[in-house]
């Protein structure tokens, strides 16, 4: 099977950064329960140009994740996996299931409540976690199977920025939003008009997030609609898309996304944090990511099989797909950011969706790497 040169690029930024974000992770805990631990929590409060700290790492910064994510799906659509009809829909079925069940989950506990606007946060896989502890298999696992699981993840994402902006937005104001929106129609006239220079796209973005900002959609959603006004051509290396895409890789991964860890996993555990794990909307987020994700991924991805609109990429088996199905357990990033976006006047409620996340993480990573080990483990004795 031949893998592109970007792919190699992204699996290993991926699986680098996993590990980067959970040394982060440590220290952010560590630092924030420290007893000056109050002065680490309240410096990304500090403001800055009319926003905190921490709200230019999730508006701003991670709009250039976005930017990355929406760089990933527009290739994988047009150049990669995604491009071939026989390969799009057992990805595509694995990933409805592992949104929908674990959002169920999270209904079941949370239906009629206050925090059932955290439906969304069990739907969500961190990437860079679930390759980097697919990645501590070595060659255990085939590459089929790393495929696999990045496609199930970006179209996993896709789906994720889908809900940030149909169900985490407020207040729009249509000046700001019409306003945004023309900035990208006139950045897809340029694209159709064969205007390559990368600059000439970047700028405009700038604007069209500051539009964004203030538009009451979430400006994370701008740097996805950049991402498909960049000219892509024919995903050759040259092309301004392409360029971009290597050029952010690192970045994203080595000072974004830890920065992000920093600034979001400054959370002061009280002795009495367990209480929180029982409330309603932890258990959904408990049961949606550790079961949830799997049991969804595992039966839509039969279903897709027995309706013959896909089939097992070659050396992947069933339980092989189970357990990729816990690895996307692992909501960490995406389900921290959209706890943050369904709970934005209840900071106690936030803090308890973080540590559900990061048990939750723990815990269905652990069984995917288990369950991976000792299902090729076997296959090898066989």
């Amino acid at each position: 099977m031949k893998i592109t040169t970007l792919f190699k690029e992204f699996f290993e930024s991926e699986k680098a950064g996993g590990f980067l974000l959970l040394f982060c992770t440590i220290i952010s805990l560590f630092f924030a329960n420290l007893t000056l631990g109050q002065n680490y929590i309240d410096f990304w409060q500090n403001q800055f140009l009319g926003l905190s700290l921490e709200l230019w790492v999730n508006d701003a910064l991670m709009a250039v994740f976005f930017l990355l994510v929406g760089l990933e799906i527009e290739r994988e659509i047009f150049a990669g996996e995604l491009s071939n009809p026989k390969n799009i829909w057992l990805p595509v079925f694995a990933a409805i299931g592992g949104m929908a069940t674990p959002a169920l989950f999270h209904a079941i506990f949370n239906f009629g409540t206050e925090t059932m606007p955290g439906i969304g946060i069990p739907t969500a896989t961190d990437i860079a976690f679930s390759l980097g502890i697919l990645s501590l298999l070595g060659k255990r696992v085939p590459v089929s199977l790393k495929i696999f699981l990045t496609a199930l993840a970006i179209i996993d994402d896709l789906g994720a920025i889908l809900i940030i902006a149909i169900f985490y937005s407020s207040g729009i104001s249509l000046i700001y939003l019409i306003g945004s929106l023309s900035i990208f129609i006139i950045m897809l006239l340029m694209r159709k008009t064969g205007i390559n220079n990368l600059w000439m796209y970047l700028i405009p973005g700038i604007g069209m997030w500051f539009l964004m900002l203030h538009s009451g959609i979430h400006p994370t959603i701008s740097g996805v609609l950049l991402a498909f006004a960049i000219p892509f051509g024919h995903g050759e290396k040259k092309s301004p898309s392409a360029r971009l895409q290597h050029f952010l890789h690192k970045p994203v991964a080595f000072i974004i996304l830890p920065i992000f860890a920093l600034a979001n996993t400054a959370i002061l555990i009280n002795p009495e944090w367990t209480t929180g794990l029982m409330n309603n909307n932890s258990l959904g987020i408990i049961f949606g990511l550790v079961l949830g994700k799997p049991i969804g991924i595992f039966l839509f991805s039969l279903l897709a099989l027995a309706l013959g609109m896909g089939k097992l990429p070659k050396g992947i088996n069933k339980k092989q797909i189970l357990g990729v199905g816990f690895l996307a357990g692992i909501g960490f990033t995406m389900s921290i950011f959209i706890s943050i976006l369904a709970f934005p006047e209840n900071k106690n409620i936030v803090v308890d969706s973080k540590i559900a996340i990061l048990i939750s993480s723990l815990v269905a990573g652990t069984i995917g790497y288990l369950l991976l080990y000792l299902t090729n483990r076997n296959m090898n004795t066989n």
